[in-house]
């Protein structure tokens, strides 16, 4: 008989993965919606294109709801122009384009944030006729003339305001999204997410968590390589501002990583907001084979999409293949909808047969397993799910040193520079020539994550955090003077389980 679970209800937000999408942020959040059956679970992502009607996870019995929100396009100018703005609205988007464009001043920036929360779900909504170009050129001027940067802000014409305008627009409008009434509103990475989450706890004073789970890289995303530096640099600093006001609303703020601890810690967190809790896997799901006596074989696990890694993991396997001519390459985890793509690189390099596509969904005890070297190239936004699952399985890692790569594998694998694909290459062909090196390396990866990346462990924490943070205020009570002051416990309630032995 199954479990019931508590009153305590928690409205998981993403941003296009879980339940919809498989990937290394829905393996995640799978694991802990499935691990904490003992709480009710409304799930929702907010995200800018369409997913399928179906969640691509069974879900649990402890899933109350699973909605996705797509934000829509902008309505045309004519209708836009209907209605009047309400009053305070240009007041709002100057306060917000001002503390957008200056880094310092977190303060400003969430004032017009949350004005303009506060009118976004009023109909007609107001949000398509803010004067965003407006107000963007007038405090560009205002910031060159009074805050001279280094280096200086890039040019920022009229249609470039506009364009930016339409993308800010198009972002605020998940201010709008309604949420479920909950105890807890958890974030899972991505601004659009937190957007919604933001305006749920101004409306309804809900408790909020955040797991920082993102992994910040220098390239821009693939839709945005053709606009201008100017508009580029207003939506870095848009999602920046909108993180920091995210970890300054929050209640508590989980990073998976010292990695993602110390971004947080960079972007105005409170150290005493910041709980550090690693990804997890259960063991079961990954429990190791004896390696094959094979040719040489490489195993990659992603989506396979255009910001996804593959490009350099092909451009490696290429170099892998002149030093050892046999060398397989297996692809997967790859998506449905990258499928397409995915062959079309393979075409491109030339490499024919030498490289296995194995689409979703993959069954997880061979999916690393079937390989004698997991070369790790994550995409910019994967948390480090993927490499804990591979180590967990026993083989020995080559990753790329982006995010919290090098810490999470420690001395168990090797790490070699981003961008760098020769550098990948050789390091893949050392580790298929060296059997006994390899064979120590995979066993000490396996043990690593059993003994700090284990489901167990992430599953307790989130509870204990769960717990602490959903449970309603205490009712008022009149506290009578005393001569002698009663004891208080010290330690917050939110960090007793820190004070544990594991």
């Amino acid at each position: 008989m199954n479990p019931t679970p508590s009153r305590q209800r928690i409205c998981l937000l993403t941003g296009g993965g879980y339940p919809y999408r498989r990937d290394a942020l829905g393996g995640w959040c799978r694991t802990l919606v499935d691990g904490l059956y003992r709480f009710r679970f409304e799930l929702l992502t907010v995200t800018d294109r369409e997913l399928p009607s179906a969640p691509a996870y069974p879900l649990p019995f402890n899933v109350g709801s699973a909605r996705a929100i797509a934000l829509g396009r902008e309505p045309a100018r004519s209708q836009r122009r209907r209605a009047q703005l309400p009053e305070g609205a240009a007041d709002a988007v100057t306060e917000l384009c001002h503390g957008l464009l200056d880094e310092s001043d977190t303060v400003r920036f969430a004032d017009g944030l949350r004005s303009i929360a506060e009118m976004a779900g009023t109909r007609p909504s107001p949000l398509t006729r803010l004067p965003l170009a407006d107000r963007l050129v007038e405090a560009w001027r205002t910031r060159q003339n009074d805050v001279p940067e280094e280096p200086p802000l890039p040019k920022l014409s009229v249609r470039d305001a506009r364009t930016a305008a339409t993308l800010l627009r198009h972002a605020l409008r998940a201010l709008a999204v309604p949420l479920p009434e909950v105890d807890l509103l958890h974030c899972v990475g991505g601004t659009k997410p937190l957007l919604t989450a933001l305006a749920g706890r101004w409306q309804n004073g809900t408790p909020l968590l955040i797991t920082e789970a993102r992994t910040p890289v220098t390239r821009q995303r693939p839709a945005e390589e053709r606009l201008s530096p100017a508009v580029r640099l207003i939506l870095r600093r848009f999602r920046n501002a909108v993180a920091r006001t995210g970890y300054a609303e929050a209640e508590l703020i989980a990073p998976l990583s010292t990695y993602h601890h110390d971004w947080a810690l960079e972007h105005g967190a409170d150290p005493n907001k910041l709980i550090q809790v690693p990804a997890g896997v259960d063991p079961r799901e990954y429990p190791g084979a004896a390696e094959l006596d094979s040719l040489p074989t490489v195993v990659w696990a992603g989506s396979g999409g255009p910001d996804s890694g593959l490009t350099q993991v092909l451009d490696a396997f290429t170099e892998v293949t002149a030093a050892l001519p046999r060398a397989v390459l297996h692809l997967v985890g790859i998506t449905a909808r990258h499928e397409e793509y995915c062959a079309d690189q393979i075409e491109m390099t030339g490499l024919g047969r030498a490289v296995r596509l194995y689409p979703l969904p993959a069954d997880t005890f061979d999916r690393f397993t079937v390989g004698q070297v997991v070369a790790h190239v994550p995409g910019p936004s994967d948390p480090p799910y993927r490499l804990v699952e591979a180590m967990m399985s026993g083989r020995p890692v080559v990753a790329v040193d982006i995010g919290p790569a090098g810490e999470t594998l420690g001395e168990t694998g090797v790490v070699v520079p981003a961008d760098d694909p020769s550098e990948l290459a050789i390091a893949i062909v050392d580790l298929l020539k060296a059997t006994p090196r390899r064979r120590a390396l995979g066993d000490a990866a396996r043990q690593r994550a059993l003994d700090h990346f284990t489901v167990d462990r992430l599953v307790r924490v989130y509870g204990a955090i769960y717990t602490d943070l959903a449970v309603p205020p205490p009712a008022p009570a009149f506290e009578l003077a005393l001569a002698v002051p009663a004891p208080r416990t010290p330690t917050p309630a939110t960090l007793r389980w820190l004070t544990r032995e594991d």
